[in-house]
């Protein structure tokens, strides 16, 4: 699987709405984003244009794990 090379912060944070992470708070730099669950997670976003593919795949893989789904699917939706 082969990421998009300029994704922004803004861009994935839409996606991660998608999959119903909500914003909770924004210090400096980085968003931090929650899902409620089942399970509950947290992930942090540095906000970033374009976001590094290395963080970028951290990411995609951490919200993939936490919802069940391929990590391509995801990738699909960039």
């Amino acid at each position: 699987m082969k990421l998009p090379r300029n994704v922004s912060a803004d861009r994935l944070i839409r996606i991660l709405e998608r999959l119903g992470y909500q914003v909770i708070r924004q210090k400096g730099s980085h968003i931090r984003l929650k899902h409620d669950g089942p399970p509950a997670h947290r992930i942090t976003v540095p906000c970033h244009k374009p976001l590094k593919t290395g963080t970028l795949h951290g990411i995609l893989a951490e919200a993939a794990q936490m919802r069940s789904i391929p990590i391509e699917s995801i990738a699909e939706m960039l």
